[in-house]
């Protein structure tokens, strides 16, 4: 098998580029190869079928193109060195800040994520997000809680708020993460 060449690299990026900003605007359902080929001024809806064996393989390279950027993202902005609360802090207003900054790649991650084939990476969130809580709880910074539960209950917040704010622009990102971060460190800290 030889390796994709420059070119070749290019012109997948050019096409995932085209996927999700074409899910964004009309959806899973109303995707069409002839749609992404037009936003990536494309000739044909060949050249995507050149790249890609088909719909799931595009699919699943949208997914893991957003997961991608969005990790890089949010890594860049925690606060590893003051300690794990300041950690979860800043790793739920970097979510946030996320989808203010890249609305179409949230909203195409919605919208690819029920048809993606890889492993759910929910099952590494919960762990990480367990993990990071039990740490906080060792070095006293947060109550006593199962973690696994409380990791549950912190994703699923976290989750619900991005799917709200990624499906209707009206939401106040602003006041979302204020809300959500205060709504964790209830949750999280002790009195």
């Amino acid at each position: 098998m030889r390796a994709k060449s420059v070119t070749e690299q290019a012109r997948r990026a050019q096409i995932v580029a085209a996927a999700i900003e074409v899910l964004a605007e009309v959806g899973y359902g109303a995707t069409s190869f002839k749609q992404i080929a037009a936003r990536a001024g494309l000739s044909s809806t060949g050249l995507i079928s050149y790249h890609f064996k088909g719909k799931q393989e595009l699919v699943d390279s949208v997914y893991a193109e957003v997961r991608r950027k969005f990790a890089e993202f949010v890594l860049e902005r925690l606060d590893r060195g003051e300690g794990p609360a300041a950690e979860l802090r800043a790793f739920l207003r970097a979510n946030l800040r996320f989808l203010r900054a890249h609305r179409a790649h949230m909203v195409a991650l919605a919208q690819v994520r029920p048809h993606v084939s890889a492993a759910d990476p929910a099952d590494d969130d919960h762990r990480e997000m367990a993990d990071l809580l039990r740490e906080g709880q060792r070095a006293g910074e947060f109550r006593a809680f199962d973690a696994d539960t409380m990791a549950i209950l912190v994703l699923a917040l976290r989750n619900g708020v991005l799917a709200r704010a990624a499906d209707h622009p009206e939401v106040d990102l602003d006041l979302c993460e204020r809300e959500l971060v205060t709504a964790v460190e209830l949750a999280t800290t002790k009195e």
